[in-house]
């Protein structure tokens, strides 16, 4: 039986790392049938403490705006049979400074092109889209509202998935709210969501947060599961598949709820939390208000319920008691 290939593109980011640790343990997890797996990264070489982890996975260096580079994955590795893209730039000031840099990164354009090149073009392609394509101004968005994003990180990603609607016939776009949970192998370089507001409430110090700003984070380790599912699926059944999902946690919380549910797991003392306006800080880009998601489709589709944001925070810290 021939090998299933799986090939994470963005290896070396957050869900990147997360994911390929996932995989190199999804025997387990589900995934029956033998394969190989492979990352791309951009940086000259990969992190060491990913090699060392990792070893037999493959690594390959590719630049998304041209492509160089994923000639040398068809002729070292071949064809994947799933290709997760994982690759964004995602800091909406980033994007907003260099609207045209976060086109060439966000629209997959090399990638998709490189795909249709084999002549059996049938890999699946998991995409990672963002929730920043809802305008914000209502709650808990289905996929079917129109996208309408109001800044050009949520621009970037709306071309994205558009992009591989008009110019692939096998994919899942997945649409993610903030992504939370452990550091990776190789402790990346931004500054993780929970890790952040502990750090800021253990000194001491009042700290300001939107009650005003909602979203629907979502555990990294049910992220990976989603995806891992979406590869089971595809090893089994060899038929296109076109789907759109959102992908977040069960609750909408404020920034300030996130803050106080931290606060509650820690023992931190929530008085040092303060409530303000996200309209009262200028943060240079235009930031959707309520960008909540119902996932009553990816249940249905999948089979697969986001633990609760509190239970999130307690296992991205390893408390030993998580609720039911």
């Amino acid at each position: 039986m021939e090998k299933k290939r799986v090939l994470v593109v963005g290896g070396t980011g957050y869900l990147g790392q997360h994911l390929l640790e996932g995989l190199s343990r999804a025997e387990e997890l589900g995934l029956q049938r033998p394969y190989d797996l492979a990352y791309t990264h951009h940086r000259p070489a990969p992190p060491r403490e990913m090699t060392d982890a990792l070893a037999p996975v493959l690594a390959f260096r590719v630049d998304l705006e041209t492509g160089q580079g994923f000639d040398s994955i068809s002729e070292t590795f071949g064809q994947p049979h799933v290709v997760i893209n994982c690759a964004a730039l995602s800091v909406p000031l980033q994007c907003e400074k260099n609207p045209a840099y976060a086109t060439a990164i966000n629209v997959p354009s090399s990638l998709v092109g490189w795909l249709s090149s084999f002549a059996n073009n049938d890999s699946l392609l998991i995409h990672l889209s963002t929730d920043q394509v809802y305008e914000g101004v209502k709650s808990f968005y289905k996929e079917d509202d129109e996208a309408v994003p109001v800044n050009m990180y949520g621009k970037s990603k709306v071309s994205s998935e558009n992009f591989i609607s008009s110019n692939y016939s096998n994919f899942a776009i997945l649409r993610s709210s903030i992504i939370y949970g452990p550091q990776t192998m190789s402790p990346v370089s931004k500054s993780l969501p929970i890790q952040w507001i502990d750090s800021m409430l253990s000194r001491g110090q009042e700290v300001d947060f939107f009650y005003d700003e909602f979203r629907c984070p979502i555990y990294v380790k049910d992220l990976v599961n989603i995806i891992l599912i979406l590869i089971k699926k595809r090893v089994s059944d060899e038929n296109p598949m076109r789907l759109l999902l959102n992908v977040g946690g069960p609750e909408r919380v404020s920034r300030l709820q996130m803050a106080e549910k931290v606060a509650d797991v820690r023992g931190h003392d929530s008085s040092l939390i303060k409530a303000v306006s996200a309209s009262s800080v200028d943060r240079g880009v235009t930031s959707p208000a309520d960008i909540s998601m119902d996932i009553s489709r990816l249940t249905q589709e999948l089979g697969v319920t986001p633990v609760c944001f509190k239970n999130g925070v307690q296992l991205t810290f390893g408390e030993a008691h998580v609720e039911a």
